[in-house]
């Protein structure tokens, strides 16, 4: 049996060389890291979280709560990985994404069935299965190699960010406090209070710091999920009090009352020796960086040990090309998963290389495809990419908004959507393809 192509070990390629193998189903996984790196990437092991170490919420409540326990029922290596590395953050599910993306690395390495081949792919193969997991950093070359394939398509570009990385012991503990917001779960945030005073200076100083040049930037072409903090600053002097920075449900003990404003710091690894700053994605030049978010008090002499960066986000015109399997209508031996299909964060893009892989191996096998029901977050993300009724097509996030409302009324939004997901999740296990190891997710899978 020929293997099939996976171009790019993120968590979409990642997800999908471990999803065809487990089928039993060669893989020869084509990573340019460790000899050719981006910007935005610090590590040669596969699924490395280049921005936030949170894939959000764990709550039924949530879409991406619900997105992530059907990623769990199906047995995703991705998810796994994540559970068997969680540090704690609240109701989120964040990771230490050293450990994180280690784990991944030796699962796909170890497979028997899954061949690593390093370097950077500049042409798509001409014959095979091939499934194109590149992600929003894919390099000029493939890229243009793609555009070659797809001339009736127009690529569509906007630039993502990722957060600033301190010290613990750097952090004045005298001007910050461990909790969540609302005391809810346990206390694994850390809260930096400002003043109105502090807060005026830091918005000013923020608004007016010099940013790293940045080719065809614009702040109107900013994706508004991961917007850089001096683009959000300059918005309006309130515009950071009601976004990342709001002080609502927190309670600063030294003072018992909310605090003017609050910058919070969430753990990025397990020893908890390493915190970001939660909604802090920038693209100030360093120098700035450090003069900027050392006028925060508990950071006066913060010790950064990963500035913020900025970088280019690549994403297709899906609903032109793709259909709900991930594949290329007009060439359905080659399948795009990823950020790079118009699915934006971590678990999407993992649902995509999932849905794009177990697809692909039922037709290598002679199977008939499953149609995962758009009642399933997972069916939902798949048919919002590939509908050609979407119109100005933009990267999106799971949501229960592209889920089909109820046929009853119930009452309160929080009961709403823990009623949808009841019956998204109903709908997945009755089609006989949930894992029932998967289920218990204190280790990676073998």
């Amino acid at each position: 049996m020929e293997p099939v192509i996976v171009i790019g070990a993120g968590l979409a390629g990642s997800e999908a060389a471990w999803q065809l193998a487990r089928r039993g189903i060669p893989v020869d996984l084509r990573e340019m890291k460790p000899a050719k790196m981006t910007p935005a990437h610090h590590s040669p092991d596969f699924g490395e979280l280049v921005c936030s170490n949170s894939l959000r919420s764990d709550q039924l409540e949530n879409a991406v709560g619900l997105l992530k326990e059907e990623l769990r029922r199906l047995g995703s290596l991705i998810l796994a990985c994540a559970d068997a590395h969680r540090v704690e953050a609240g109701g989120a599910l964040a990771v230490d994404r050293c450990a994180f993306s280690a784990a991944i690395t030796e699962k796909i390495r170890a497979h028997p069935l899954i061949t690593v081949t390093e370097g950077e792919v500049t042409e798509i193969p001409p014959a095979g299965n091939v499934v194109i997991a590149t992600g929003p950093l894919t390099s000029d070359a493939l890229a243009a190699a793609i555009a070659r394939l797809l001339p009736q398509s127009r690529y569509l570009n906007f630039f993502d960010a990722a957060a600033p990385l301190v010290t613990f012991e750097s952090v004045d503990m005298e001007r910050a406090w461990f909790a969540s917001r609302y005391d809810k779960g346990t206390p694994d945030y850390i809260n930096c209070s400002l003043t109105e005073e502090e807060y005026a200076a830091f918005w000013q100083a923020l608004c007016t710091a010099q940013e790293a040049e940045v080719h065809g930037f614009e702040d109107k072409h900013v994706f508004e999920g991961c917007m850089p903090v001096e683009v959000m600053a300059r918005r309006g002097v309130d515009t950071l009090r009601y976004g990342p920075l709001k002080p609502k449900g927190l309670w600063d003990p030294g003072t018992g009352r909310e605090p003017y404003a609050v910058v919070q710091l969430r753990r990025d690894n397990a020893e908890g020796s390493i915190y970001n700053l939660v909604g802090f994605q920038t693209h100030l030049k360093w120098p700035e960086q450090r003069r900027v978010f050392s006028m925060i008090p508990a950071l006066k002499h913060a010790e950064f040990v990963r500035y913020g960066v900025m970088h280019r986000n690549t994403y297709l015109e899906s609903p032109r090309l793709l259909d709900r399997y991930y594949r290329v209508k007009q060439e359905p031996r080659l399948c795009f998963a990823g950020q790079i299909t118009g699915v934006e964060g971590y678990v999407e893009s993992t649902a995509s290389g999932f849905l794009a892989a177990a697809e692909l191996a039922r037709r290598i096998q002679g199977l008939p495809p499953v149609d995962f029901p758009q009642e399933t977050a997972i069916g939902a993300l798949a048919r919002y990419i590939s509908s050609e009724s979407v119109t100005d097509f933009q990267p999106m996030n799971v949501n229960f908004g592209i889920i089909p409302p109820l046929d009853h009324r119930v009452k309160g939004k929080r009961n709403k959507n823990a009623a949808l997901s009841q019956r998204a999740l109903a709908a997945l296990d009755s089609l006989g393809l949930t894992d029932p190891a998967a289920q218990a997710p204190a280790e990676a899978p073998t």
